[in-house]
């Protein structure tokens, strides 16, 4: 049976800090989110996708997937049988092959 001493364990403690110091943690906490962001961006991008999945991804038909990777358009890796594609190059490939609009 709980003391009626032993309550500070449910109880709200307050401290008192310095604004400062509030301040200063905030900005901490804003830089680490602005670190896990882009390091989430660069798992990401660094993602390998099977080559199966890539013409439909890009809307091209298997055969012009293997014309470009005959002419190394896209950088890709094989192990044995299997083609992957790391998917900031298929990001940039297709940034390379943007058009803009006339407006």
């Amino acid at each position: 049976m709980p003391t009626e001493n032993n309550n500070t364990n449910n109880s709200l403690q307050m401290a008192v800090v310095p604004q400062s110091f509030i301040n200063k943690m905030e900005g901490h906490f804003v830089n680490l989110e602005k670190i896990l962001q882009k390091k989430s961006e660069e798992e990401i991008n660094a993602m390998w996708i099977e080559s199966v999945k890539i013409p439909k991804q890009l809307g091209i038909s298997p055969k012009t997937w293997q014309t470009y990777r005959d002419k190394r358009i896209i950088p890709f890796s094989q192990i044995g049988s299997k083609i992957f594609v790391k998917r900031a190059d298929l990001e940039k490939f297709m940034e390379d092959h943007y058009i803009k609009s006339k407006h």
